[in-house]
């Protein structure tokens, strides 16, 4: 499988912006989080980038090469409509990560634009979210099912639920 972790604006400085909120682990150590959860299963690319146009840039450019992505938006989550178009254009998987709950924070930032456009949203569970989200990929696009759950019985890849 191969796998694309996108990161946006300010991501770099995790690990000393705001440690409080987004705590001490930098983008270098979550990068690594990842890879040896899925390196046997999957090629990640990883990429941050600090404006809009460079996340959408390499959405599109990768597009036939990655098979699901990762995505931490930042603050671009709640502001870009854009963003949310390109997601949407691929027609691949994508699951938005954020490292704190973007529901128990300030108002403007608990609605995601791009998390419309994304097949599942994790939030709250800080640097892990991402090995999360980058094995819940692995599984939604191979034969692979989780245990317990059998294909059409809920897991349908694509299935949007919206009563949960």
């Amino acid at each position: 499988m191969n796998l694309m972790v996108i990161n946006g604006p300010n991501l770099g400085l995790l690990g000393e912006r705001e440690p409080e909120i987004y705590g001490t682990t930098t983008l270098s150590e979550i990068r690594q989080m990842v890879l040896d959860a899925v390196s046997e299963r999957a090629v990640v690319k990883w990429f941050q980038f600090e404006s809009e146009g460079s996340l959408i840039r390499i959405i599109h450019r990768y597009r036939k090469w990655y098979d699901g992505v990762v995505i931490n938006p930042g603050a671009l989550s709640h502001t870009s409509l854009a963003l949310h178009d390109a997601i949407r254009a691929v027609g691949k998987p994508f699951i938005e990560v954020h490292l704190s709950n973007i529901h128990a924070r300030e108002e403007i930032r608990r609605h995601s634009l791009t998390a419309m456009a994304c097949r599942a949203v994790i939030c709250g569970l800080g640097p892990s979210g991402y090995v999360w989200a980058a094995l819940a990929l692995i599984h939604m696009t191979s034969d692979l099912q989780p245990a317990g759950i059998a294909p059409g019985k809920g897991h349908e890849a694509g299935k949007k639920y919206s009563d949960c």
